[in-house]
């Protein structure tokens, strides 16, 4: 990006990048694949997945999937390789100075979003901290370093990183969707994994940029010193480690040489909080170890009792559906309560998306399951900006079918 393509973005959080998209050879069903912390106690999804790719080239061969970090080190490896051998096939257009509008459709409707490249300058996971670009989940500190590891060792990324922007007048993704019919397409694919479909037109046109430019400013305006202009709905330990990344290499290069470097830079995927497609649904939990009594004792702190109606949780076991009442303090959420006293007995937990998902595995693996509360989106602005941040694991945008699929990919090393 040139120096008045910087000034026109310096301070807005995010911006256009230099995006690589396969050539029309590659680019088909075979290529994208759903985030890798989906599908963490199915891997036989993720199987599937790959029997069904076979040897064609896939995002699924330059990630290492949650479900197999038992071969995290020898996958890591891999993945690597296969992005040294991808970049040497040339496989890749690379699409300048640009977003992809996309629109993605599934069970819950089209889903617009914008991939853009977030300004690392301009967000932060530490607590206390006021960036522009906002955490909106506690940053596990000893989940970054082994995937700093894979970062540092990588030449490009994909992204299932999703920003949020509070924008009920759709005023920043809108006005490029309507005229999307003018805009190059440069893809249009049924998704693997139960995914949907998905379309997408590059964003390089300078008017178009200005003008999009300018309603970030606009909304930019209208937020209080000290708030934040967007949040970090998916991928929040990505978006930590490119950040850590990106702390460890500047220290080494020059004020002008941090301008424009690759690793100043992460994609994402931005998309309306407001959006009717864009549903909030309840992270459950698993304990595979526990049994409902001992769940039971673990939360007795928050007087645990059975709900005649409107239940805050609902136990599953071999026994049947236990739905219960909790007793929070003061204004603290029931998921931030329950996942504390859950943190401090230190379980084995799996996080579940999807009711029908938590049966299916506890039928098979056993353990408990924990049905959570639902959490309304229009409470995770003010919620964040109070709080600092949600408990871990609070919500899941949609269910793991309908979560971001990897297709952009960009350089994250000038070698």
């Amino acid at each position: 990006m040139g120096q008045n393509g910087r000034d026109l973005w310096q301070g807005l959080g995010i911006g256009p990048g230099d995006l690589l998209i396969p050539k029309q050879a590659y680019l088909n069903s075979f290529w994208p694949v759903v985030a890798l912390d989906q599908y963490t106690s199915q891997p036989e999804v993720w199987e599937e997945a790959e029997r069904r790719i076979g040897e064609n080239p896939s995002t699924l061969r330059l990630v290492v999937p949650e479900a197999f970090l038992d071969e995290a080190e020898k996958r890591s490896e891999k993945a690597c390789l296969a992005m040294e051998d991808y970049l040497k096939r040339d496989l890749f257009d690379r699409l300048e100075d640009s977003f992809v509008l996309l629109e993605r459709e599934t069970q819950s409707g089209k889903r617009i979003g914008l991939v853009v490249c977030v300004d690392l300058e301009d967000y932060d996971y530490l607590e206390g901290n006021q960036p522009l670009i906002r955490a909106t989940e506690e940053t596990v500190q000893s989940r970054i370093p082994p995937r700093l590891k894979v970062r540092e060792q990588s030449k490009m990324e994909v992204s299932h990183v999703m920003l949020l922007a509070d924008d009920p007048e759709d005023s920043l993704i809108g006005p490029l969707y309507q005229k999307r019919e003018t805009l190059k397409k440069i893809y249009d694919l049924p998704l693997l994994m139960d995914g949907g479909q998905v379309k997408g037109w590059q964003v390089r046109d300078e008017e178009d940029k200005k003008a999009l430019a300018g309603r970030v400013k606009a909304l930019k305006n209208t937020i209080q010193d000290g708030a934040f202009l967007f949040a970090v709905g998916d991928g929040n330990h990505s978006l930590a480690t490119a950040k850590a990344s990106w702390e460890k290499q500047k220290q080494g290069l020059s004020p002008e040489e941090q301008k424009d470097h690759p690793a100043r830079f992460a994609m994402a995927e931005l998309v309306n909080l407001h959006s009717g497609a864009l549903l909030f649904e309840p992270i459950h939990r698993i304990a595979f170890d526990k049994s409902r009594q001992e769940l039971l004792d673990i939360l007795s702190p928050l007087l645990p009792q059975k709900a005649e109606s409107k239940p805050d949780l609902i136990l599953l076991d071999q026994e049947g559906d236990l739905p219960i009442k909790i007793h929070c303090a003061g204004d603290e959420l029931a998921v931030a309560a329950v996942q504390r006293l859950l943190d401090q007995a230190q379980l084995k937990l799996d996080y579940v998306h999807g009711e029908d998902a938590l049966r299916e595995i506890r039928k098979k693996q056993g353990g408990t399951g924990i049905l959570m509360p639902d959490f309304e989106k229009s409470r995770l602005f003010p919620t964040v900006q109070r709080d600092g941040k949600l408990p871990r694991k609070t919500f899941s945008m949609g269910e793991a079918n309908e979560k971001r699929f990897y297709l952009e990919a960009r350089h994250i090393r000038n070698d």
